[in-house]
């Protein structure tokens, strides 16, 4: 007997879904509400701190599922590392601090129907390949800090490293950017 069914037998589908999924659900939406405003707000600072909020929704999500592990690697180095060194980068080139019109580049509709066709292909992709698919919570195998680290070093090694060098480059650039502006200056 799969577990699909199984799971039908006992009663627990769609229709009776439990606190966990209930609260996935709610922080998935704070979490998507939390996206939109990174990306449509004007103020490059504000997105900043949106994109933590969204990060931390994130992390909170990896708890709900148990993989307690993943979450702290995402609040670690998302929220931590990428945001930080985002933080940094606007300091250091001098970003405006307030609205900046300069942030719409007028491409709103283009963007928007980009952003529709990928997640609804990126929906239509993840309920295809998990559809009989159940996640025992009590279980509590699938996401432990021994399977997630394995998985992590022996597959996600080269993406990890390949995301430090850009994070560097990043710095490195907004180091000369802001340098240039000063040197100009004398």
């Amino acid at each position: 007997m799969s577990a699909a069914v199984h799971l039908a037998a006992t009663g627990h589908g769609f229709l009776s879904p439990t606190g966990v999924e209930i609260a996935f659900l709610l922080v998935g939406i704070a979490t998507f509400a939390a996206a939109v405003v990174t990306v449509t707000t004007q103020q490059l600072v504000h997105a900043a701190l949106w994109l933590v909020v969204a990060l931390g929704g994130l992390a909170v999500e990896y708890l709900l599922l148990t993989a307690e592990f993943i979450a702290w690697v995402q609040v670690l180095i998302y929220v931590g590392s990428v945001v930080v060194l985002l933080l940094f980068g606007l300091m250091l080139t001098k970003a405006p601090i307030g609205r900046s019109p300069d942030a719409d580049s007028g491409n709103r509709p283009a963007a928007l129907a980009v952003a529709v066709a990928s997640a609804a292909a990126l929906v239509w992709v993840v309920v295809d390949a998990f559809r009989a698919t159940w996640i025992d919570l009590d279980k509590g195998v699938q996401g432990s800090t021994a399977v997630s680290g394995a998985s992590l070093f022996r597959y996600w090694v080269l993406p990890f490293e390949a995301l430090s060098v850009l994070l560097l480059a990043a710095l490195v650039g907004a180091i000369v950017l802001s340098r240039k502006k000063v040197e100009e200056k004398r």
